[in-house]
């Protein structure tokens, strides 16, 4: 299984439903989908990852690196709707310190 990625906005919101696995094949197309879609924006940006089975390390490095560009604009994002077992691999890993995370 894959993942896979839809986007729209509402409000000021860019709103990401994320599906599937982001494993180290898929790793890079998930960040460049997020950051292309993404662009120059301002408003807030959410992942909605109930969907969301596995995360790979190469996906939390995806999220950092998505996660670092948006910072340093002022950007929020955030991760919603995780399922327990990602919601332990950001605990583990120290990114929910970094991502605002909610289950």
């Amino acid at each position: 299984m894959s993942f896979e990625i839809a986007g729209e906005r509402e409000y000021d919101v860019l709103i990401f439903r994320v599906e599937g696995r982001i494993d180290g094949t898929k790793a890079g197309d998930f960040q460049g989908a997020v950051q292309e879609a993404v662009g120059d924006g301002e408003g807030a940006v959410v992942l909605d990852c109930e969907n969301l089975v596995y995360l790979a390390s190469a996906g939390l490095r995806a999220l950092l690196l998505i996660a670092r560009p948006l910072a340093e604009r002022g950007v929020p994002f955030a991760l919603c709707s995780l399922p327990d077992p990602v919601a332990e691999v950001l605990e583990i890993s120290g990114l929910d310190r970094i991502v605002f995370t909610h289950r």
